[in-house]
């Protein structure tokens, strides 16, 4: 019995391998092929081999691949045959040639119609090579978007005639081929109360209980349950269990992945298989290295649904090997690489280097929710990358209409954040205006503010859009079915309201409410004020005790009416003269020292954040002479001397020379907002200097004797021979002393010695010379 119908596609013989049979099948017409065929095969094709027959046959598809190896094919239609073959080694791996050649052939198809007409030439193929086919008609279905096979296919005589061989005896089904149809049927079918997948699940669970299942069909097995039942099947926690028994060395890379994926289908008991995820995470450190793209990408994924925060080992070396195949991912692989190295919170200068390569070659053809997810992590990471921003920014002004209004969110935000104006962008600006202009509703009310907030901060001020978001209706749909608004959204509108009325003086829209404005923009999140440096503090405020004398001269974390915290502030009168921190009046100027540590700044870079710049901007037209301290000019001072000159020369210009001390007069440079002589008033001085009109101290009380004035009580009470209030008992003639005061012979210093210890704790002290411990 022949497993290929010769009347059929005659043209697909040509390779059997014996001298001499293309002369004979030459001579023959078409109708004789059977019989010359069987003349020159039968001594060895027909008698030697009773059972299951295969034949290699050419296809027009293979063209590349047998003329690689030698074989020139002839036309279609026309019978064409290898010219010179060695028989020898046909002979010695006939098994796996043909094997490989039927993989080969399949993978060639591109369509499932193609698979099952070549399948249905094949009278007899063993179940592993019948399920490849399924496999492979899963492949080509999932390309086309759908794993459900048409109709007409499904109810067709070939795909029938495939499914019966399976459902006769699965009994008779080697494991490999009775997973793997298992696993092709429940993905073009998908009905679980299917008689023939019925058939198939009680067969592997018989083999399960049994323990007769290998490593690889386990985890085959495991993924088409999670796929047929959910993560809740029964069966799934005795292939895990089974899983452990293994040995982990005769895993394969693709069998490693497959049982993170097994655990991520439930990770609510990551935690009570955390033993055997720590092995297998230290085991897959050596695996690293053979590992595909695509199991790259799904190895992260795992590893973040499974929240294995202990094996940044092994996100670290993923990453390693991550750039050196950046370019063979697809964009959903790799976005899901960079949703992983988010999520563990790592950052690798190569990896920055080579991402800015692949985004800056492929800007205008990538996906844009990968391209979305790359900002983001930038954002996140505050790597400011001007290669990556630079492609992004021409991306979306060629092509903004294919983003959504999340993505553009995703997108804009870093420019805000990280401080970072592209070339272009008059265009970039002007492209976002117009789709807000157009799909203003469709931006959820959160995601729009987030957005607009990130433009002003980089002074690109959403003027046109100011009046709707400080609009009662959109106040409320922010708001929601909440019954309050969170506080970085009040954070962020109240900054917007303040920039409006700084920098934007000719906005004449409504007003943002005061029940809607925050007193400080330090929240927790850190989204608008960044805390202040402890360890860089220290350092700056041993230096201006040394150069103003004393700590009353300056004061810490100064909360503004205007929401910003400053770091230090300094007070100055009139005449330039530093007054102590206590006093309100007769303050001229204050200056606002800006502590600014690594985490104010782009990452490796001296370019501030988007937050700190809008902060030092705004406390200048507030009328604050601003003075910036950043930690890398600090970490270059080596000694105290060098740390007091450098604040001097950065506070006091002028005086750079000298010493400066309590009562030098501070010679100004410059006057921001203020000017005496021109008459200009300094926002601070209308806020705090302003004349209130009214004196809280100035007597109003038209009685006679209103709160004892008028009165002599005590004169009168010192008068009276014999005291009339009860008070007196105690004070009577206190100024008339019955013994006077006479300090000549007081002990007062040997008594501090004797009874007083001095900023230290005696009993803890260690005995010195001549010390007597108590028995």
């Amino acid at each position: 019995m022949a497993l290929v119908t010769l009347r059929r596609n005659l043209y697909h013989l040509s390779d059997f391998r014996i001298h001499g049979a293309l002369a004979a099948l030459k001579t023959q017409q078409v109708n004789h092929v059977h019989k010359t065929v069987k003349e020159h095969l039968c001594p060895w094709f027909w008698s030697q081999h009773p059972g299951p027959i295969r034949v290699r046959f050419h296809h027009a598809h293979c063209k590349k691949f047998h003329s690689e190896n030698g074989n020139d094919l002839y036309p279609v239609g026309e019978p064409g045959f290898s010219q010179v073959h060695n028989w020898d080694r046909f002979e010695h791996s006939v098994k796996n040639v043909d094997e490989q050649m039927f993989y080969r052939k399949l993978n060639s198809f591109t369509s499932s119609g193609e698979i099952l007409r070549f399948v249905s030439t094949l009278e007899t193929l063993p179940d592993t090579m019948m399920a490849g086919a399924l496999h492979r008609i899963c492949e080509v279905e999932r390309k086309d978007g759908d794993q459900r096979l048409p109709k007409e296919i499904l109810e067709s005589s070939a795909f029938q005639a495939l499914c019966d061989r399976f459902g006769r005896d699965p009994s008779d089904l080697s494991n490999a081929g009775l997973v793997t149809a298992f696993q092709a049927l429940t993905l073009l079918c998908g009905d679980p109360q299917s008689h023939l997948l019925m058939n198939l699940e009680a067969e592997c669970q018989h083999r399960l209980e049994r323990g007769g299942l290998d490593v690889h069909s386990l985890c085959i097995l495991g993924e088409t349950l999670i796929k047929l039942h959910g993560p809740g099947c029964s069966m799934l926690d005795l292939i895990i269990y089974q899983l452990q028994g293994e040995s982990l060395e005769t895993f394969t890379p693709e069998d490693i992945v497959t049982v993170y994926r097994l655990l991520q289908a439930s990770p609510e008991k990551a935690d009570q298989q955390q033993r055997f995820l720590n092995k297998i995470n230290h085991f897959s450190l050596s695996l690293v290295s053979n590992l595909s793209p695509k199991l790259m990408s799904q190895m992260l994924t795992a590893l973040v649904v499974l929240d294995q925060t202990q094996a940044l080992p092994l996100v670290i070396k993923l990453s390693k090997y991550v750039v050196r195949h950046i370019a063979r991912f697809t964009s959903e692989e790799l976005r899901k690489v960079l949703e992983a190295l988010i999520y563990f919170g790592h950052s690798d200068r190569f990896f920055t280097e080579t991402l800015e390569q692949h985004v800056a070659s492929l800007c205008l053809t990538l996906d844009p929710e990968l391209v979305s997810r790359v900002m983001e992590y930038c954002s996140r990471k505050l790597i400011l990358s001007e290669p990556i921003f630079n492609a992004v920014a021409e991306t979306f002004v060629c092509q903004a209409e294919k983003f959504s209004p999340s993505q553009t969110a995703k997108l804009i935000e870093p420019f805000g954040k990280l401080n970072y104006l592209p070339p272009n962008a008059s265009a970039l600006f002007r492209k976002l205006e117009n789709m807000l202009l157009t799909r203003f509703n469709h931006f959820p009310p959160k995601t729009l503010l987030r957005l607009l907030h990130s433009c002003s901060l980089i002074e690109s001020h959403p003027v046109n859009f100011m009046a709707k978001i400080f609009s009662p209706y959109f106040l409320q749909q922010l708001q929601g079915a909440e019954s309050y608004l969170d506080r970085l959204s009040l954070a962020q509108l109240t900054q917007l309201f303040l920039t409006s009325i700084l920098e934007c003086p000719f906005y004449k829209g409504p007003k943002l409410l005061p029940k809607f404005q925050v007193k400080s923009f330090l929240t927790p999140c850190s989204s608008l004020e960044t805390p202040m440096d402890f360890h860089l503090y220290k350092s700056v405020m041993i230096g201006l005790m040394d150069l103003l004398g004393a700590r009353l001269y300056f004061s810490s974390k100064v909360l503004t009416p205007y929401c910003y915290t400053i770091d230090v502030e300094i007070k100055l009168d009139e005449d330039g003269f530093v007054l102590p921190f206590t006093i309100d009046e007769d303050v001229h100027k204050r200056v606002a020292l800006c502590i600014d540590g690594p985490k104010r700044f782009c990452l490796n870079s001296k370019h501030l954040l988007g937050k700190e710049a809008t902060k030092q901007r705004h406390l200048r037209l507030l009328g604050y002479q601003v003075v910036q301290i950043p930690y890398y000019e600090i970490e270059m001072l080596k000694s105290r001397l060098e740390l007091v000159d450098y604040l001097q020369g950065k506070l006091f210009s002028q005086n750079s020379g000298g010493h400066c001390v309590i009562d030098t007069f501070i010679h100004q440079t410059e006057l921001i907002n203020y000017n005496k002589g021109t008459g200009i008033i300094s926002l601070y001085d209308c806020v705090f200097k302003r004349d209130p009109g009214y004196n809280q101290k100035l007597h109003r009380d038209d009685r006679e004797h209103a709160k004892s004035l008028g009165l002599r009580i005590n004169e009168e009470e010192r008068e009276r021979p014999v005291g009339v209030l009860s008070s007196s008992v105690y004070g009577r003639r206190i100024d008339q002393p019955v013994e006077p005061l006479n300090r000549d012979h007081g002990r007062a210093g040997h008594v501090k010695a004797d009874f007083y210890r001095k900023n230290d704790i005696t009993s803890i002290k260690a005995p010195g010379f001549g010390h007597i411990s108590p028995a």
